[in-house]
């Protein structure tokens, strides 16, 4: 009996031990993550005080946590500002006497689209009301770096640095010769002579067509950058145009003598000219558009409110997240703007290459239910193609960025035939039994017959002329009107503009006016949707994937694993309404 006790004593000891060993693992854990949340101290701005503007990340279009990159096992999440809570900080700077003046870090300017580089233009002009400084320096300065500095009163540049000035291009990769050696068959259909979306599976080069859209469009673009910097440097258009095309700044120096630049100058002799703007009898400080965002007190007393509605991202066939549009997140958050007593309005912000043409067209009824009841406004951010036009067409205005991609209102599908590709390549064949011919109709191992292949077009087709039509009704033009500017071309928000697809161009800021005018209200406050998910939440999911991910690829072969990567286009199977490759400007 006593060695009974004994025994059992010692295993509940041990076990209770055990218990107490995982709950301090679990605390342990748990603080360590929450110690890794980027969390930002408020500060007191003082007065004599510069805003600094660095640019050197990819700027979500709104404040979100993302997961930083280290060597650490436990993953950490970083506050990222977004536009619009960038935009509001160079707004209440604007206004701020404790703020003298912003100066601008060129370096590394990444931001992400010409669309977003002008919208922090467009606030700086506006910053400049102020008749406050703005001076701007670069040991390195790139093109779109160069775009944004050129609202600044002054740009220096480092003597021995470089200024990228050298015009744009857009270079795609095509895959056809890869597919070919794989011996992967992509069954392609489309809708529409420029839907270029199936032409790297298809062509080694571009098609005419796409040649001819693509060659519109960047000069759109081009032309909106020139004639910019033009009015802004106060050179001729040509002469800036000939600068570009024949490579004359070669150096800092060409940069001073072309007038590109105000100066050539190190970091401490750009530091004298700000302290020469500033109050000599205060101490300088500098703040960041973070810190100094979190420091103003943007309180508004207003009961009125204009809901943002940020639809980002692929259109898929799920729920959705913070940076998908699916079935769920953006529908649910048009429900509850306008079923939100205090909404008087709702600006959708879109940044989409499209997706599902069934997700589409969903959220394009849920708009028709919602435009009945309040003001409903889209905003369109560097691009709404395809699916992402499908959901912005039928709002009461679209206003769009100069330089956005507009339009690609057209549908396509592949479904690729790997029978070969298995069986030569890798010595793996198929077999199947089926309740009738067709019923292997989505198959990826066996090639389609007539049937299927004029059955998936018909369904290409059918798709098209839905789109076409919800655009003619958006837009209150005919169906041959639409179909006419259609055909899967893309446009510059200009050149949408010019054809009917959008209304005026602009910023959210601008969006915003104009449904506070719809409204007919002056003062209010923004409420944002979907609702995002704290930084704990994201960083426990981030946890999962991450272990869920080790898991599987500790535990797939090799060579399976290689071709999953390669074959990564398969995952743009199936019927869309999409881009499958941003166009993008170098």
């Amino acid at each position: 009996m006593k060695q009974f006790l004994k025994f059992t004593f010692a295993s509940m000891l041990g076990f209770f031990l055990s218990i107490a060993f995982v709950m301090f693992i679990f605390f342990v854990f748990t603080f360590a993550i929450v110690s890794s949340i980027d969390t930002t101290e408020k500060v007191t701005v003082s007065e004599n005080t510069i805003l600094e503007l660095k640019f050197d990340y990819e700027i979500p279009e709104r404040t979100t946590y993302e997961p930083i990159v280290t060597f650490s096992a436990i993953p950490s999440m970083q506050k990222n500002l977004g536009m619009n809570d960038i935009v509001d900080a160079i707004e209440s700077a604007k206004y701020d006497n404790k703020i003298k003046g912003i100066f601008i870090n060129l370096d590394n300017v990444i931001v992400g689209g010409l669309s977003k580089i002008n919208t922090l233009r467009m606030a700086l002009e506006s910053f400049k009301e102020s008749n406050k400084f703005i001076l701007a320096h670069g040991n390195s300065i790139d093109e779109k770096g160069y775009f944004l500095s050129s609202a600044a009163d002054s740009i220096y540049l480092t003597p021995t640095g470089s200024l990228e000035f050298d015009g744009f291009g857009i270079e795609v990769m095509f895959f056809k010769k890869a597919l070919d050696k794989l011996e992967i068959e992509p069954q392609i259909f489309q809708y529409g002579k420029f839907k270029s979306a199936t032409e790297p599976f298809k062509l080694e080069k571009f098609s005419e067509e796409n040649k001819i859209q693509l060659d519109k469009y960047l000069f759109s673009v081009y032309d909106n950058y020139i004639s910019t910097l033009s009015e802004a440097r106060n050179i001729d258009a040509e002469s800036l145009k000939s600068y570009a095309d024949k490579l004359l700044v070669k150096s800092a120096e060409d940069a001073m003598k072309l007038g590109l630049v105000t100066d050539l100058l190190y970091n401490d002799e750009v530091e004298s000219r700000l302290e020469a703007l500033m109050d000599s009898s205060l101490q300088i400080k500098k703040i960041s558009a973070k810190k100094y965002f979190y420091s103003v007190n943007n309180s508004n007393s207003s009961d009125n409110r204009i809901a943002v509605i940020y639809a980002l991202g692929e259109i898929l066939n799920n729920e959705g997240d913070e940076f998908t549009i699916g079935t769920e997140n953006i529908i649910n958050s048009i429900r509850k703007a306008k079923e939100n007593k205090k909404v008087k309005a709702i600006v959708m912000r879109v940044n989409s290459p499209g997706g599902s043409p069934l997700t589409s067209d969903m959220i394009w009824h849920e708009i028709e239910l919602a435009k009945k009841v309040k003001p409903f406004i889209v905003s369109m951010s560097n691009m709404a193609a395809s699916g992402g036009y499908y959901i912005s067409c039928n709002a009461d205005v679209i206003v769009s960025e100069p330089t956005g991609l507009i339009g690609s209102i057209g549908v396509y599908g592949v479904l690729p035939n790997t029978q070969k590709f298995f069986d030569n390549k890798l010595g793996v064949t198929f077999d199947r039994v089926l309740t009738g011919e067709n019923s292997n109709l989505f198959s990826i191992t066996t090639p389609m017959n007539k049937e299927q292949k004029k059955y998936f077009q018909k369904q290409i087709d059918d798709i098209y002329f839905d789109f076409v039509d919800r655009v003619s009704r958006g837009r209150n033009m005919t169906f041959e009107e639409v179909d006419e500017i259609a055909q899967g071309r893309i446009w510059s928000g200009i050149d949408a503009k010019n054809i009917g697809l959008v209304d005026t161009l602009g910023g959210l800021d601008l969006a915003l006016n104009i449904a506070a005018e719809k409204a007919d209200i002056k003062d209010y406050k923004i409420v944002e949707y979907p609702v995002q998910k704290e930084a704990f939440e994201k960083i426990m999911e981030l946890l999962s994937s991450e272990i869920e991910s080790k898991i599987f690829t500790k535990n797939l072969p090799e060579e399976i694993s290689k071709v999953s990567k390669f074959t990564e286009f398969l995952k743009y199977t199936g019927i869309q309404a999409r881009l499958p490759f941003e166009y993008i400007i170098n």
